[in-house]
């Protein structure tokens, strides 16, 4: 064999090898801008760990704790990295197929989460208990806004901060649906509890309307119906929350 075929084909297995085995910090650079940051890297960037992640979320970032993910490489040369993911911190699980688009672009497939309900702090002054799960066949963001979803939302053991303590308020479900470029439509559902939630929630772009009709068989906590009068209308057997505006 000539010199410089052999030369050659060393060439390209040396490249082959040193890509091959490209270290798991390579990944910040296909990450957007500063919506991720990750420390602690282990593996490669194909396979590849991080024993601590933040992503932002609104105005603050969540914390994804120690993630795993496995990065598809024919995915890079089409500009859009997929990568399966996994992340875990406390009683928190993330998982899911994660494609990146561009800055605020993005689809989720198989995503399921499980969070503390208290997350809501970070957009809302009010506190709450429980567990929020989510179950997505597909989700897909467009400049942070939702594209495509079909999946579903529950809050387990649902309960309110009042101010004399935790008021328990039960088990209730978003049923989320919309087809591509179109609004967002959620029913929102009551599984189980002394209070019930039943209504309608729709999102088109930024704009959202929420309608929601919620009730309670036996008599309603005071502090409760003092809090749901702040922002809803009494109504037969309970109090309609309607609001619409801008996110």
């Amino acid at each position: 064999m000539k010199r410089w075929h052999l030369g050659g084909i060393l060439a390209v297995a040396m490249t082959i090898a040193l890509v091959y085995m490209a270290p798991a910090r390579l990944l910040a650079v296909l990450l957007p801008g500063e919506q991720a940051l990750l420390q602690g890297y282990q593996g490669t960037l194909w396979r590849g760990s991080a024993s601590r992640a933040l992503v932002q979320v609104g105005g603050g970032y969540l914390h994804l704790g120690a993630v795993r993910w496995r990065l598809y490489p024919l995915s890079l040369l089409l500009l859009s990295p997929r990568l399966d993911i996994e992340s875990k911190w406390g009683s928190q699980l993330i998982s899911g197929e994660l494609a990146l688009r561009g800055e605020g672009d993005m689809d989720l497939r198989d995503f399921s989460a499980n969070v503390a309900a208290d997350l809501v702090r970070q957009y809302a002054p009010i506190i709450l208990d429980g567990m929020l799960s989510a179950q997505f066949s597909l989700l897909q963001l467009r400049e942070g806004l939702p594209y495509s979803a079909a999946g579903r939302l529950v809050w387990q053991g649902g309960g309110w901060q009042s101010p004399s303590g935790m008021k328990p308020l039960g088990n209730y479900a978003l049923e989320v649906e919309q087809p591509a470029g179109e609004p967002l439509s959620a029913q929102v559902l009551t599984l189980s509890g002394p209070v019930q939630a039943a209504g309608t929630v729709r999102l088109q772009g930024r704009n959202y309307q929420v309608d929601v009709l919620v009730s309670s068989a036996a008599a309603m906590d005071p502090q409760l119906q003092q809090a749901l009068s702040l922002l809803a209308q009494p109504e037969s057997g309970g109090y309609r929350i309607r609001m619409n505006g801008e996110l």
